[in-house]
């Protein structure tokens, strides 16, 4: 039994690997067929532009964005390549993403032991929790930023990176907190009812019977925390001015598209691969608890 669970587990990692792989080489063919039959001026409909223009500068080549990317950032001596800088900037964005996917995951777990515990929680709180994620970041995150700077105790001052995990932990808590929620209501009423006989109170019943149940739709719910933090990262970086990033990178690289399009597609593939490092280093996280995970539900 545990050996065909192994190969069945070993064959669908596999087919997921390889329908990714089938997905980016059918994202090359779909962008270089644009490019070969779509018109120069692109696609214009009542006066409003749907596809994009097919020019080198609105749409480089696929092989001119990679040889783009091993060359130089600029012309100054000791200038690195594009694909350095572009894992630089990543690895500074994933680590202020880190910080605010642990605060964020912390915090939604919480609220939902909150909102498992008291049902008249669970009225008062989810609504204003699902109204919290209507609010624009670029209206947030000047007024992070003007708080944060007023926090100064004794030595401790507060930098501008705080205030960009402070953002991605706010986008990453909301799934967290539903997930976790719909984990700890999972078990069903008789083995509720079960623990209750053996006279397990709160706690113990949370620590034996809702915590491993919660484990298949907590990990899809970190995975979609982990996005997140990801996404309210980048954007905190261009909305709150915090250079390092891969946020900041996208803007400086666009800024010089006119003259060098190219080389303005790096940071975003950086992006796009720093979504992926996210979920897969949950997916390692999620190893240690997969004999809580039997069947991960579906997010």
């Amino acid at each position: 039994m545990t050996m065909t669970t192994g190969a069945g587990l070993a064959r669908r990692r596999w087919s997921a690997l390889l329908w990714g792989l089938l997905g980016v080489v059918l994202l090359a063919v779909l962008w270089e067929g644009y490019k070969a039959i779509g018109p120069p001026t692109g696609v214009v409909l009542f006066d409003t532009s749907i596809l994009p223009k097919t020019d080198d500068r609105s749409m480089p080549h696929l092989v001119d964005m990679l040889s783009r990317a091993i060359e130089p950032v600029n012309t100054s001596a000791g200038s690195p390549p594009v694909w350095v800088a572009v894992i630089g900037a990543a690895l500074t964005s994933l680590g202020v993403a880190a910080v605010g996917w642990a605060i964020g995951s912390v915090v939604g777990f919480l609220i939902a032991l909150l909102m498992q515990r008291l049902q008249v929680a669970e009225r008062a709180v989810l609504p204003w929790l699902i109204l919290s994620q209507t609010v624009p970041l670029i209206a947030l995150a000047p007024v992070i930023v003007a708080w944060g700077g007023k926090i100064q105790i004794g030595a401790f001052s507060w930098d501008r990176w705080m205030s960009v995990a402070v953002i991605a932990s706010y986008l990453a808590f909301f799934p967290v907190a539903v997930g976790a929620l719909r984990g700890l209501q999972s078990p069903d009423t008789i083995h509720v009812e079960l623990m209750r006989t053996y006279n397990a109170g709160w706690f113990r019943t949370l620590l034996k019977l809702r915590l491993p149940a919660s484990v298949p739709y907590l990990l899809p719910a970190l995975r979609l925390g982990a996005a997140s933090a990801i996404v309210g990262t980048v954007v905190a970086e261009v909305s709150t001015g915090y250079k390092g990033g891969i946020g900041r990178m996208i803007i400086e690289f666009a800024q010089s598209g006119t003259s060098d399009p190219a080389k303005a597609y790096a940071p975003i593939a950086g992006a796009v691969v720093l979504g992926l490092v996210s979920a897969g280093i949950v997916a390692l996280i999620g190893l240690t608890l997969k004999r809580f995970n039997r069947q991960e539900a579906a997010s």
